[in-house]
């Protein structure tokens, strides 16, 4: 008769083997690049002089969650993977890149 050692559950769910912390962990990219996008949008809310800094924060949420979906394997993105991996890293990179270049040379009013 075989005796194996019974290796203790990792934090979470007791019996779930982790997977309650792996779903987390695996959709905090996701969650960290809509916490930027939101915090951007407030920002604009601003007013007049605060639509160039929330054009940017948002511009550089999209330009970080391209760069996270080019380099975190599959298992780690969570929600950022919709497609294949270019075309999502495509999709952010041309609307981050677009946003930064809008909210650089866009004239502010009143200043």
């Amino acid at each position: 008769m075989k005796h194996s050692a019974r290796v203790p559950d990792p934090p979470g769910e007791p019996g779930d083997g982790g997977r309650a912390r792996h779903r987390l962990t695996a959709h905090l990219p996701y969650w960290i690049v809509l916490a930027g996008v939101a915090a951007g949008l407030i920002t604009v809310r601003g007013g007049n002089q605060a639509v160039r800094g929330g054009t940017l924060v948002v511009a550089g949420a999209l330009l970080a969650g391209a760069l996270a979906r080019l380099v975190l394997p599959e298992k780690r993105v969570g929600m950022l993977a919709s497609r294949r991996r270019l075309l999502d890293v495509a999709a952010l990179a041309l609307l981050g890149s677009g946003l930064l270049v809008a909210g650089l040379i866009a004239k502010v009013p009143g200043s």
